[in-house]
Parts: structure tokens; sequence; C-alpha cells
């Protein structure tokens, strides 16, 4: 480890020069070698591609400290049935487009990926909500995501607001076409349908029927055990009750699919095109008014329900 007294620093966008593509930080520092002492972090100046300032920024080492993919290892479980794969990433910000949720069980080429269960669906649920919560910029790009503290086990909203930021977030790519859809938020009864969903672990699991203990024990204090309703935060039942209007709207439609999960919901109404490498993709708008409305009422409340947890990722340590 390089030890030596940093005494001033400026970062700038990586593409500002010529021939560097990426939206990374490029730093620039000054150091008194004659002090000899580790790195903890300084204080960085910060400069836009027009050379303007920017609020500063704390650049810190993360020698010595466990990461959050070190976190995972002790939920991983794979003895139960899974309910879909989490593909995460390396700890940091980088490809952090990447990090989502997919029913299918076909090897990925990701090196941190693992089933969720009903064991792990909440600490699956608090990974994907701190990955995906705070937008990836070129300034924190080499951002480092931290083994959290402790004190996230006893924050009972924290953690149905991450479950609920998991089930209605896009970067949930469960679909039918993949096997049975465990994630159904509604029941039949929510929905005004008669014909039976083709599952109703989600919804089991929030009502408390069934809900196991975790992995490292009861995930909920005695106010909230596993045989009692999820308790939610004002932004994540307005999350629940957009949602609600979108999928009662999607099963009026008389060819609606009953195992229809949120990205099937999307697909139907937007429809998809072939991209220029040949692959289907789905458009970014429908000519449904309806279906435009509510699903931008879901992505609004959704929005604020991530605004919400940004100050928990870091109070909970995995983020500095």
């Amino acid at each position: 480890m390089f030890q030596a007294t940093p005494k001033t620093m400026f970062i700038v966008p990586a593409d500002t020069f010529d021939n560097v593509k990426g939206d990374f930080p490029i730093g620039f520092k000054i150091w008194r070698t004659a002090d000899i002492e580790p790195f903890n972090g300084i204080l960085s100046d910060v400069y836009n591609e027009k050379g303007e300032a920017q609020p500063q920024k704390e650049i810190f080492s993360y020698e010595g400290l466990k990461l959050i993919n070190d976190w995972t290892t002790t939920f991983i479980d794979d003895k139960q049935e899974s309910i879909a794969t989490i593909i995460g990433i390396a700890n940091d910000f980088q490809n952090q487009r990447t990090v989502r949720i997919e029913r299918s069980h076909r090897p990925w080429n990701h090196q941190y990926q693992w089933q969720i269960t009903k064991y792990n669906l909440i600490e699956s649920s608090i990974y994907l909500a701190a990955r995906l919560v705070i937008e990836a910029t070129w300034e924190n790009d080499r951002d480092q995501f931290l083994y959290p503290q402790e004190t996230w086990k006893n924050d009972n909203i924290f953690k149905t607001d991450c479950l609920t930021f998991a089930i209605f977030t896009n970067k949930n790519n469960v679909q039918s076409k993949d096997g049975t859809n465990h994630w159904q938020p509604f029941t039949e009864e929510e929905l005004g349908i008669t014909n039976e969903l083709s599952d109703h672990f989600m919804t089991d699991y929030i009502s408390g029927k069934g809900r196991p203990k975790a992995i490292q024990g009861n995930l909920f204090d005695d106010s909230q055990n596993e045989n009692s309703p999820l308790v939610f935060s004002e932004e994540a039942k307005a999350v629940f009750d957009a949602g609600r209007e979108l999928w009662k709207y999607y099963h009026k439609q008389p060819d609606a699919d009953l195992n229809a999960a949120y990205y099937d919901i999307r697909k139907y109404f937007q429809g998809t095109k072939l991209d220029k490498k040949g692959k289907e993709v789905m458009n970014s708008a429908s000519e449904d008014e309806t279906y435009t409305k509510l699903h931008a009422a879901l992505r609004k409340a959704h929005k604020l329900l991530a605004k919400k947890i940004v100050p928990k990722v870091y109070e909970h340590g995995f983020l500095r």
C-alpha cells in the first residue's frame, strides 16, 4: 500500500481526454512523500466536462474493508426452491446496469449470482435496492458498496421498503415464459378477477402465511414475526396502490395471462422490436393511453420510494 500524505486532489470526467471513452473519473493528486502514513481518504475537488467546479467529493481507501459481495455469502441458499435468480456484479457502480432479477436458472457469465428463496428474499431485496436506488454517474463509478453494519436487522420498514422496490423495479425481469411467476403481488380479490392466479407465494409471504425465519434468524421483531402481515411505509403502500391499478387494468384484457409478471405486463402494452443486432427489445412507450397513465403513476411512486431508501443505504453502511 502506497504511504504518503495526500495534500490536494481533483477529479474530472475521463471522456474529457482525447481517445478516452467511459463514464469514470480521472484523478490528479499531490502527495507529500516525506510524511509516511496510510492513506485513509481525502476531500477532492471536482470539475465537470466544462471545467466548472462541482461540490467536493470524499475519496476513501477501502483497504482492509469487507465489501457487499462478502455479505451475500452469509445468506446464500442452495437447498430451497428458487423463486428467481439475482444477477449481481462486482462491488462498485461500474456496470451497475447489469444488476437485475431473472427467473431463468441458465448459467450467466457473472461471478456474483445466487438463487432467491423464501429464506433470503429480504436480504436479496436489500442487496438489489442498495445497488440500484442511487444512479451510477462518472463521479461515483469507482465507489465501492460495503458489507453493511448490523443496524439494518432492526429496521423493519427498511426491509419492506426494499422488498417493495424489488417487486416493482423495472430490473425485475421475471417472465411467465420461464416458468411459474412467484412475484404476483396481488390476490384475485384485489384484482377483481374470478380465475385463480398461477401462484400465491408473494401474497402469502406478505400476509404471513408460511413465511419462514430467515437463515440468520427471525428477520423481524416480535411485532412483525413470521406469522403476521408485513408492515409497509406510506411510500411503499403508494407503490402497491399504483401497481394494483395497473395490474387490474391488465387483467381486464381478454387475453390476459394469469401467470403474467410485471415484465410481461409492460411487454404486452409496449410491444417489441428488433434492434440493430437482431435482438428483440421492448419498445419504450405504448399507444394505450390508459396504460401509459397507470404505468407513469407506478414509476413515480417507485421513484419516491427509491429516494426514501437512499439515506438508509448510507445509514446502514452500504456506502460511505
